[in-house]
């Protein structure tokens, strides 16, 4: 049976390293399901890890980050990193209430490389997946690495508490904004400060570009950030006005990392959250489980009668979890 018709990720998977586009779409699928095939997969591309350079790109919807990620490909295609030319674009679009499936499909909004066998194109949803996208586009995003792609694109569809989490779990996070964004309160809201490596004004050619840039050095001036002081870079992507530049700041913030030798804890850092986030979504999953099968609800009473505080009911619920052992493989 072909690599790409098989349901044995260890088939898949060596096929994909072999440069296979198809059985590479199908271990992603397989992320997105979750269940066994999706920690048999992250299994494998964790034992033969890559070195992909990841960077997030989110912002507002219609601030123009699609047409912005479309133009870095083509310059990634032409510049290069160290591990070539190849270049991959996780797009985390909203989930279809119907399928569970991405609503705004894989290469709709970058159709100029959908030929491009070194281009690879991928929207993903949250689906039913344990831990939702926090957990998902790791494992995508290790797979991708694994399989020997040298840079990873991460394109959220807006700014919400997910997108910015997973703009984050990326080694560069690029915040677009739009000239007349907003004041500097809303943008602290967003947490788009505690994120941002390199912020662009996009669509820099429309009126209050010079007073968006003046209100983010402002914001900047006022905060404390650190050995990195995020860059402020113009574009026009309709154009590819500043994309070059874009992509020199990337390279930059990459370095920076590089010489000070942050890159590495920071990645041992996310790996750690994301350990942390996996035991707490299973827990929580058996915990809803033997609630939903009445194990709880003595303890439930108690509470409502007034006999324990919800601390204590809290800690009767999770002291007879742990006594019951392990946590049993859950199906997410």
């Amino acid at each position: 049976m072909p690599a790409t018709r098989s349901s044995d990720p260890v088939a898949l998977f060596e096929a994909a390293r072999s440069g296979d586009q198809a059985a590479l779409a199908r271990l992603l699928s397989m992320v997105e399901r979750g269940g066994s095939p999706s920690r048999a997969v992250a299994g494998l591309a964790f034992k033969a890890p890559g070195d992909a350079y990841t960077v997030g790109v989110t912002g507002a919807p219609g601030s123009g980050k699609s047409t912005l990620t479309d133009r870095l490909i083509t310059l990634v295609r032409q510049v290069g990193l160290e591990g070539g030319d190849r270049v991959a674009v996780l797009a985390v679009d909203p989930s279809s209430p119907y399928s569970g499936g991405a609503i705004l499909g894989d290469r709709v909004r970058m159709p100029s490389h959908a030929l491009d066998d070194h281009v690879f194109i991928r929207s993903m949803a949250t689906r039913g997946h344990l831990g939702g996208l926090s957990v998902a586009v790791p494992d995508a995003v290790r797979v991708l690495s694994a399989v020997g792609i040298p840079v990873v694109l991460v394109e959220t569809v807006g700014v919400g508490q997910q997108e910015v989490e997973v703009a984050a779990a990326t080694d560069t996070t690029v915040v677009v904004v739009n000239p007349g964004w907003g004041d500097a309160i809303q943008a602290n809201k967003a947490g788009l400060l505690e994120i941002a490596d390199v912020f662009v004004i996009n669509k820099a050619d429309r009126p209050g570009a010079r007073t968006t840039r003046r209100d983010l050095e402002l914001m900047l001036d006022l905060t404390d950030l650190g050995e990195w002081r995020p860059s402020i870079v113009e574009t026009v992507a309709s154009t590819g006005e500043g994309v070059e530049t874009l992509w020199t700041t990337i390279a930059e913030h990459r370095d920076h990392q590089i010489e000070q030798g942050t890159l590495q804890p920071m990645r041992q850092h996310r790996l750690e959250r994301e350990f942390h986030q996996i035991v707490v979504a299973r827990v929580g999953k058996r915990i809803d489980t033997l609630t939903g099968q009445g194990r709880f609800a003595d303890i439930t009473t108690a509470m409502l009668e007034g006999e324990l505080d919800p601390y204590e009911a809290a800690e009767r619920v999770v002291s007879e979890v742990l006594s019951d052992g392990a946590v049993p493989p859950s199906d997410g």
